[in-house]
């Protein structure tokens, strides 16, 4: 798949079949992630991977949209310096951003779904990954083979994307 198609194609996925997913495809959509490129390179994340269902299912918890969690069969938590921390520069949150979305465009071309969860409890999600005090996690990607193969190849919705007349200005506002 083309790069261009992957990005025009990918689709979120929240629900998933029971099948796990072999160690090469998780260790495939992992390695896209950590070839993100980063702020003066520093690399400043970490991903924790969660296959086990009780814990797929206790960081369902997470957040309010974060249910789809308890059904994939891989969770990745994008886990950084905390950003609102003395020193840390915003460029964090852009670099991890860069590094989800290799994963997820990593993940689409080998046929698997993938959408992030948006961590609204955080001590929750520090309890269940027990990730260091001075580490932030504020997503965490839904990876598995969708439960409807459609969704691999269903169509763009219309009017689900602003034309580039909407959002594009030239030169200046």
């Amino acid at each position: 798949m083309q790069t261009v198609e992957a990005i025009r194609r990918i689709r979120a996925v929240r629900h998933f079949r029971d099948d796990p997913l072999p160690g090469p495809v998780l260790t495939g959509i992992l390695d896209a992630g950590r070839h993100a490129g980063s702020a003066k390179n520093l690399q400043r994340w970490q991903f924790i991977v969660v296959t086990d269902r009780p814990t797929l299912e206790r960081l369902a918890g997470v957040g309010p949209w974060a249910g789809h969690l308890a059904g994939a069969a891989a969770a990745v938590a994008l886990v950084t310096p905390d950003p609102r921390a003395e020193g840390v520069p915003l460029s964090v949150m852009f670099d991890l951003g860069r590094a989800a979305q290799n994963m997820m465009l990593a993940a689409w071309e080998v046929g698997v779904g993938s959408v992030p969860a948006t961590v609204y409890e955080p001590e929750l999600a520090r309890e269940i990954l027990g990730y260091p005090a001075d580490r932030h996690c504020e997503y965490v990607l839904s990876l598995g083979y969708p439960a409807d193969p459609a969704d691999l190849t269903r169509p763009p919705r219309a009017g689900g994307r602003l034309s580039l007349e909407e959002i594009v200005r030239r030169g200046s506002w």
